[in-house]
């Protein structure tokens, strides 16, 4: 079973290095397989994608399975700019 873990708020420049650490506490804090469930997320900017992958790689080092779930069109519409949809996991 997965750990639903919300995450909210805005995922841009300004907010980026608080909005890892959340989601980083958060993420070690859980046990097992996590789902970071991103519909409450408001503005997303390209600093979005530098701290989903960045959760991605602790997840990954810490040997677990990360996916994300309701992900704001904007999110994904910048990852189809950048080249990296197919990497992103989504539930």
């Amino acid at each position: 079973m997965s750990t639903v873990i919300e995450i909210g708020g805005a995922l841009t420049l300004d907010g980026a290095t608080a909005a890892l650490q959340r989601g980083s506490v958060a993420l070690a804090a859980s046990s097992g397989d996590a789902v970071f469930d991103l519909g409450r997320v408001g503005a997303v900017d390209s600093s979005a994608l530098a701290v989903v992958f960045a959760w991605l790689r602790e997840a990954h080092v810490a040997g677990r399975s990360l996916v994300f779930s309701r992900p704001p069109q904007q999110l994904l519409s910048l990852a189809a700019v950048y080249g990296v949809s197919d990497m992103l996991p989504l539930a």
